[in-house]
């Protein structure tokens, strides 16, 4: 059975339970759902002057690195903000919505995605220091596009790489599991598809536009931010082997053979990018948006009734990471060729969430 809330707001949730999914616009939260816990104090500016930082990624002695898409710098930020570039990365062709963009770290390895001349790649470094060595391409072949061209990379808590890709405005690539296009890839630090993998490859779940934020809850489930197309933004929780139905359905479809989201934006509320998971809530950037949603979480996964903070006063929100702090560092993407660059522009945040 399905029950229907209707009361007027912007925002459309549909809050996946284990009941059928309740749409929300507006009221009291709905029974059984989370509430925002925690209401994040000013944002404080760790570092300006930026170009447009795609990612963000802390190594293990509690520096961050920032991946620039147009420029193709990879930088270290100190939490002081102070800004080292470690180089340009070799290879990149920054393209429409490609350049550098995904950054993640193991020990002394740092992985990153970036747009080449035919493809997008996932490139291993060895990060000594200021210097990167030992570069190994370990995934080539994924399809790039001038846009919805994907980029995020994470370790989940199972030790294996994710990676997001686009479907490169060919929505068709989406549902075929041999294309590496509109899919979560999760692989060793070889490159190798990671035991379990549900196909035998390095595909992890299929049937995504624009999956943009990878971010995992204390429980150790899989959250993907995606964008859509004209009507419905998402946020869904991933499965192994599930199908998520673009461009047969954006947003909730109600068929079997697609997984639903378990809560959608309209378009010009989001634009969802980078996620994070803290204090209980996902933390999604918004671009188009232009703000942060804190989305919070009951204990089974399913969603409560996201809040918007920020809204309007710093740009694009594109990369959202968790500080070894229990902060937010938070990027805007004002200089993206799709925002109105402010002084000081771009920038990185520390968002306080508890």
């Amino acid at each position: 059975m399905r029950v229907w809330l209707v009361i007027m707001m912007t925002v459309v949730v549909t809050v996946g339970c284990a009941a059928a999914p309740v749409e929300v616009g507006g009221g009291a939260n709905p029974v059984g759902t989370a509430r925002p816990a925690t209401t994040p104090g000013g944002p404080r500016t760790v570092t300006e002057g930026l170009s447009v930082p795609w990612a963000i990624a802390f190594t293990e002695g509690g520096d961050a690195l920032v991946t620039e898409r147009d420029s193709a710098r990879l930088l270290r930020v100190t939490a002081a903000g102070r800004v080292t570039s470690l180089g340009e990365v070799e290879g990149v062709e920054p393209d429409g919505e490609g350049g550098l963009m995904g950054v993640a770290v193991r020990g002394e390895q740092v992985f990153l995605y970036y747009t080449a001349a035919s493809d997008n790649r996932i490139v291993r470094y060895r990060l000594s220091g200021e210097k990167l060595s030992d570069r190994k391409v370990i995934v080539d072949g994924i399809p790039k596009g001038g846009i919805h061209n994907g980029g995020r990379l994470a370790f989940g808590p199972d030790g294996f790489l994710y990676a997001t890709t686009g479907e490169t405005g060919e929505s068709r690539l989406a549902q075929d599991r041999d294309s590496l296009a509109g899919k979560i890839l999760r692989m060793t630090t070889d490159g190798a598809p990671a035991p379990g993998n549900p196909f035998g490859s390095l595909v992890h779940s299929y049937g995504h536009r624009n999956v943009q934020g990878l971010a995992w809850d204390a429980s150790g489930r899989l959250y993907a931010s995606e964008f859509g197309a004209n009507s419905f933004d998402e946020v869904n929780l991933i499965k192994p082997g599930g199908n998520y139905g673009w461009p047969e359905v954006e947003g909730v479809g109600d068929d079997s053979r697609y997984v639903d989201p378990i809560v959608t934006w309209s378009t010009s509320e989001a634009s969802p990018s980078g996620m994070a998971y803290a204090e209980g809530s996902l933390w999604v950037g918004a671009l188009r948006g232009e703000r942060l949603w804190q989305v919070p979480l009951d204990a089974d996964g399913s969603a409560g009734r996201p809040a918007d903070r920020l809204q309007g006063e710093h740009g694009r929100l594109r990369a959202v990471t968790l500080a070894p702090d229990g902060s937010l560092w938070v990027g805007t993407s004002n200089k993206d060729g799709r925002g109105d660059a402010r002084q000081g522009d771009d920038r990185i945040m520390s968002v306080p969430v508890g």
